[in-house]
């Protein structure tokens, strides 16, 4: 929290950002919650504000990253001194996005702060390292992608079937190819996007369908990254 602020603005309050995409396992939203929560008791702060982007890829640009716009929105509402990730990649996985994100930040007297602790600071040196892990994190989504397409492009050529799993409502047909409706899965997606419209919170709608014994497809706890799919697909 060494980076230097405006007069307006107070370093004690903080507004967190979480970003988990479709595909990834590894640092879940709750952990990321907790990552932030515990860099702001290290640090005195006061964690103001939470705001997530779930099922959401650290490429998508600025404008298809709602909860980051909320984010930069709340630090001049609550004129909070910043903006905090549990990684510098959750901000971004795109060179452009970051350093756009940090120059909107920076405009309303905010800076961009990571639980990990990881190059923060104003020095030159820092400022480098983060230019250099912004790039390494789009040069890693770019090679996942790359390699995804070489291995559908080789399952393909084998006559091998490459489309993902039927979303959640629906499943294949006898004839292996075509989808069809899931009758007692769009029971669970009228459900979910009527509580969603109610104003109810994921955490809030998975437990009301846990209650009603209505589970995942793959049974166990209702991940809000399904349930937030099955919302913005309404």
């Amino acid at each position: 929290m060494a980076r230097k602020r405006t007069p307006t603005t107070d370093p004690r309050k903080v507004i967190g950002y979480v970003r988990v995409s479709t595909d990834e396992q590894t640092l879940g939203p709750e952990a990321q919650r907790a990552a932030l929560l515990r860099w702001c008791d290290q640090h005195g702060a006061e964690l103001v504000a939470v705001h997530a982007d779930l099922g959401i890829s650290g490429g998508a640009a600025l404008d298809k990253r709602p909860a980051l716009l909320a984010a930069l929105a709340a630090l001049k509402e609550h004129a909070a001194g910043v903006l905090l990730v549990a990684k510098r990649d959750r901000l971004a996985r795109d060179t452009m996005v970051a350093a756009m994100v940090e120059r909107l930040a920076e405009r309303d007297g905010a800076t961009i702060c990571t639980a990990d602790g990881t190059n923060d600071g104003d020095g030159p040196e820092a400022v480098l390292m983060r230019r250099i892990v912004d790039a390494f994190a789009e040069y890693e989504r770019l090679l996942i992608k790359a390699r995804t397409r070489a291995a559908l492009a080789v399952k393909k050529s084998r006559g091998e079937r490459v489309s993902r799993e039927p979303g959640y409502g629906y499943r294949l047909a006898a004839d292996g190819k075509t989808l069809e409706a899931h009758p007692a899965e769009q029971q669970t997606v009228a459900c979910v996007r009527m509580h969603r419209a109610a104003g109810m919170t994921l955490r809030q709608i998975g437990a009301e369908l846990t209650a009603a014994g209505m589970t995942p497809r793959n049974g166990g706890c209702w991940n809000p990254r399904t349930l937030w799919s099955i919302a913005r697909a309404a």
